[in-house]
């Protein structure tokens, strides 16, 4: 007799296939990479490729989109102040006149800063090299215009020409930041942040009572559904009686006097009963948090950068620079108090409390051009 025995691998069979399925997957990626070869090919370079049509649409339409951005910019400025005058001056008022007298003066010496500056990143050119002329202080020739390119001096895509010390191109002033608008522009940011904080702390009781509290003071009805029954009262049993005869005269047959103190209506509780004030404080919040935290964080970075010299663009150069060489050191870093006192213009006697505190449209020192560095500086500059 013949016994026959089979054996099945199954161990076998499945790494077979699972080999197989892999090998195929290996090919499929040999294939697509083959096909869609690059030797530039880098992390760097995918990020850029996905990001083309952000740049592209910045390049095409950020010229128009500019005067919206101005255009939502002066009207939502007018809002708020409008608000703050219709909303929270009677509400001041009724607190404390002299209270109130502080606040307008202090808000508008604000909003004359912010105005100011603003009107003045708009309208001010950020500085351009001399077209059509040699420089003899060019650092390099731009690759995009092919003109001489002097030092700290970037091409900016939306506006299709080379930035004297150019920061970035801002679409909210319609105008690139660079050498002579810098000043207006980091400063109407600073006076935004301190006019949205202070219409904050102004309004934060406002918004407690009318947000929160939302009484309105008897102005509008409650609505409150009628009861259902009759009064009762105890009996000398303890039982529960229904008054069905409510006695409204006293002995001698004369209408009882109820006189109560009314409360005095307050203004917030009218800021309550009214829809379209209760709206405005419900947009002055928002606009105003959303513009703090929006327009703070760029304020934090912004400061960064002058305390280290330099502009954004610099910032991620000289980042760059720091990486590969260690020994680098931003020539233009004169230290944080000096370089302060250059962005902000604080030279020839001029003062932080006159040039900074009030309007003032100087000029920074120099023309852009040419530039004092840590190597040639000179001791009485600035």
């Amino acid at each position: 007799m013949v016994v026959i025995r089979w054996k099945f691998r199954c161990r076998g069979i499945y790494q077979q296939i699972k080999t197989y399925i892999l090998w195929k997957i290996s090919e499929a990626i040999l294939t697509v990479r083959s096909l869609t070869y690059n030797e530039h090919m880098s992390q760097s370079y995918a990020i850029d490729f996905f990001l083309e049509p952000v740049f592209w649409f910045v390049d095409n339409f950020a010229k128009y989109l500019g005067k919206v951005f101005v255009f939502c910019v002066s009207v939502l400025t007018a809002a708020v102040v409008l608000i703050a005058y219709w909303v929270g001056v009677p509400y001041w008022w009724q607190r404390c006149p002299y209270t109130t007298v502080f606040l307008i003066i202090f808000g508008n010496w604000l909003l004359l800063n912010i105005v100011f500056h603003y009107f003045m990143g708009v309208i001010t050119q950020p500085g351009y090299p001399p077209h059509g002329t040699m420089i003899s202080e060019a650092a390099s020739i731009c690759k995009k215009c092919i003109s001489p390119k002097p030092p700290r001096t970037h091409h900016c895509s939306v506006c299709d020409r080379c930035i004297l010390a150019m920061d970035h191109h801002c679409p909210w002033l319609n105008n690139c930041v660079g050498y002579y608008n810098a000043r207006h522009f980091f400063l109407y940011m600073v006076y935004m942040v301190a006019g949205v904080t202070f219409v904050i702390f102004a309004g934060m009781d406002i918004g407690y009572q009318v947000l929160w509290i939302n009484d309105t003071g008897g102005i509008i009805p409650n609505n409150d559904p009628d009861l259902i029954g009759h009064p009762v009262r105890l009996n000398q049993t303890g039982a529960l009686v229904p008054v069905k005869v409510i006695v409204e005269y006293d002995s001698i047959n004369f209408p009882r006097e109820h006189i109560l103190p009314v409360p005095p209506i307050t203004e917030a509780q009218r800021i309550c009963a009214h829809p379209w004030k209760r709206k405005g404080v419900i947009f002055m919040a928002t606009t105003c948090l959303s513009v703090f935290f929006a327009l703070g964080v760029l304020c934090i970075m912004h400061g960064k950068n002058i305390n280290r010299g330099e502009t954004s663009v610099e910032s991620h150069i000289n980042a760059s620079m720091r990486k590969t060489h260690k020994s680098f050191r931003n020539p233009y870093n004169f230290g944080r108090r000096k370089n302060w006192k250059l962005f902000l213009g604080l030279t020839q006697g001029r003062t932080f409390l006159r040039n900074v505190l009030f309007p003032s449209a100087h000029k920074p020192t120099g023309n852009g051009l040419t530039w004092h560095t840590i190597h040639n500086v000179l001791e009485d500059w600035p």
